[in-house]
């Protein structure tokens, strides 16, 4: 494969796109994080409730969801809202899906007590990885909503549990096949002409959480799924950094990689 020759957008095979993390976007959510792929953006604004879902009343578990919708002009024409339908799309389903089981990774969900915290992410712009870019953001939103809970009026056993509650970090970012070539974080050009599709997310620790990989072109081979993750690999930790940064300066506002 040649990697030297440049993509349509200047950057290199294994380079992400300008990439901003801005925390307390929006003024009443416990968490809110606008992040930034690119031209895609998504706002992710995490809320904490004291109940739990009817299965773990009783349990002392708390639980971590996620909703995940696009605004009807995120894209190049306009969609319809899908509440206006009465039903989600299973693209819909399928990532809010994903950002929630990333999410629970993160999270010590017995530390957390019987608290939902729930992560609306909502894209305001797509141009490919909204769902990556979801993930991301919607990490640091719970971090910044459990550390506001923690900082509540507790009982001081519970807010040390609360405190603890957040475990790691969880980045996420897409890679793929284009042109015969290995490459970090897809734009929609390069998304919707790929061979190969993956999605991955891991935790600052480097456990994987995420895997997904899908031949859209012609099927790939195992050195090719090896390049691909370790482009991931090296993408992630760049954005842990990002994140690592934002938690050890909760006065710190906005962060960019470009």
């Amino acid at each position: 494969m040649n990697d030297s020759k440049s993509r349509h957008d200047g950057r290199q095979p294994n380079q992400l796109r300008p990439v901003r993390l801005q925390r307390r976007f929006t003024r009443y959510a416990e968490g809110s994080v606008l992040v930034c792929f690119g031209h895609t953006q998504v706002l992710c604004n995490a809320s904490i409730e004291n109940k739990v879902p009817g299965f773990l009343r009783g349990s002392g578990q708390g639980w971590v969801t996620s909703e995940y919708g696009m605004l009807p002009r995120s894209t190049h024409t306009r969609s319809d809202r899908e509440a206006a339908k009465g039903k989600q799309s299973g693209r819909t389903m399928e990532i809010q899906r994903l950002i929630g089981r990333c999410l629970r990774a993160s999270v010590d969900l017995a530390l957390l007590g019987e608290r939902t915290i729930t992560v609306d992410c909502d894209v305001i712009q797509a141009d490919g990885g909204t769902r990556t870019a979801s993930v991301t953001g919607a990490s640091l939103a719970v971090f910044d909503a459990i550390s506001r809970a923690a900082a509540d009026d507790l009982p001081e056993p519970d807010r040390q549990g609360l405190q603890r509650a957040f475990k790691e970090s969880v980045a996420a970012i897409s890679v793929g096949l284009y042109e015969g070539r290995a490459l970090l974080d897809l734009n929609y050009e390069e998304d919707s002409g790929c061979e190969a599709d993956m999605n991955l997310a891991m935790l600052a620790s480097g456990s994987f959480v995420e895997l997904q990989a899908t031949a859209e072109g012609r099927a790939f081979n195992r050195d090719e799924l090896d390049q691909c993750i370790g482009l991931a690999h090296a993408g992630m930790l760049k954005l842990h950094a990002l994140q690592a940064d934002l938690m050890a300066n909760p006065e710190r506002l906005e962060i960019s990689l470009l």
